[in-house]
């Protein structure tokens, strides 16, 4: 059956979906003070908003220009009812969400409590990440080194929660190779900043579509709640478990994120571009900061048992050898600052990440931008 794919028909498709999903975005935007609950799904009095957010993640704050060398996501979520209704993806995304439409099995996975009670969001994302070696200027990686990897998926996410629990499920469609477009972004960015461009992308990994499926559950942590500190300073947390399947990326992870400052913002996202990353209200109660300021600090930590990474591994459908080994325990370490004011919000957070893969030279450290508007 894959002997039929044509790369060149779904660099078409994909592109009207994405053409279509934006504009969708930019009408929802202007329109999202009328949004109205769906129904059977928010009986609350708890306000709505939604959220777009532009996420960048970059090695360069790190001052090194190789491995996961790049990354940008936009995204748009909103309560109530899904920003863009693709009927059978909906169906899919709400059976597994833990919430009233779902099987006993994923409600007793989930764990939620009341469900006549749960709150839920709805989002998609256009992300695009690339990969590179660590010489720029061959016309192959060297021997026991990254090859160039672009990816660019389109994201549809469903997020179900209570007073305690956020739980968030994405299926995203996108493609490796070529049509992910990650040599002319890049060229673009360095031409605007006057760098040497990478000579290799004619090199870069096949086209080869990619479906993945990610569940993710944040759980908060009351007993920080409780804690008193001085200047009238907040702290809060949670922490999170998801599995993430399909032949762009299968694994399991686990970490923990600690926030402290002032009129913590309900919504909330860090900065770092992850496959669920939305900003939205993080659990169902609360009141947000409204027009005053709020700033803060983030401090946090993942670890991950990776089963497949296209990006180290290379395509499951195409003959392809990457020629290197991935690591199957990967680890991270961040920490970064926010800052809120009304509708917007800033938010940077710096990732130190072990290697991913076993001839890697050093673990990679990176930077993430966040810039959030609530409608």
């Amino acid at each position: 059956m894959f002997g039929h794919f044509n790369p060149k028909k779904f660099q078409g498709n994909l592109t009207l979906i994405l053409i279509c999903t934006l504009s969708t975005a930019s009408t929802l935007a202007l329109f999202a003070d009328d949004q109205v609950s769906g129904e059977g799904l928010l009986n609350t009095q708890e306000e709505q908003h939604s959220y777009l957010t532009f996420y960048y993640e970059n090695d360069l704050f790190n001052g090194e220009d190789a491995n996961y060398t790049s990354g940008g996501r936009l995204s748009y979520i909103t309560s109530g009812q899904p920003a863009v209704d693709i009927a059978f993806i909906q169906h899919t995304l709400d059976f597994l969400s833990g919430g009233e439409d779902s099987s006993e099995l994923m409600k007793s996975i989930w764990g939620l409590g009341d469900r006549s009670k749960v709150r839920y969001s709805y989002g998609f994302a256009l992300t695009q990440q690339m990969f590179t070696p660590e010489n720029k200027f061959s016309a192959e990686p060297d021997p026991g080194d990254r090859p160039y990897v672009g990816w660019l998926g389109l994201g549809f996410s469903v997020h179900a929660r209570d007073h305690r629990t956020l739980n968030s499920v994405e299926i995203s469609l996108g493609t490796v190779g070529p049509h992910a477009f990650a040599e002319d972004t890049q060229d673009y960015i360095h031409d605007i900043r006057d760098l040497d461009k990478f000579q290799g992308w004619d090199s870069q990994m096949p086209n080869e579509p990619t479906l993945n499926i990610v569940f993710n559950q944040k759980r908060r942590w009351h007993l920080l709640e409780d804690a008193s500190l001085p200047m009238n300073l907040e702290i809060d947390g949670f922490h999170e478990t998801g599995v993430s399947l399909g032949n762009f990326l299968t694994d399991i992870h686990v970490g923990g994120l600690i926030r402290i400052g002032w009129n913590l913002p309900v919504e909330f996202s860090d900065a770092r571009l992850t496959q669920t990353a939305h900003t939205q209200r993080l659990f169902s109660n609360g009141e947000g900061a409204g027009e005053r300021w709020s700033v803060y600090a983030i401090l946090g930590a993942r670890g991950s048992a990776v089963f497949h990474d296209i990006t180290i591994d290379g395509p499951v459908f195409r003959s392809y050898d990457s020629n290197i080994k991935r690591e199957p325990l990967l680890g991270e370490a961040y920490i970064g600052f926010g800052v809120r004011r009304g509708n917007w919000e800033f938010g940077y957070v710096h990732t130190y990440r072990s290697k991913q893969f076993k001839s890697q030279g050093d673990p990679q450290g990176f930077g993430s931008v966040a810039i959030r508007k609530q409608f």
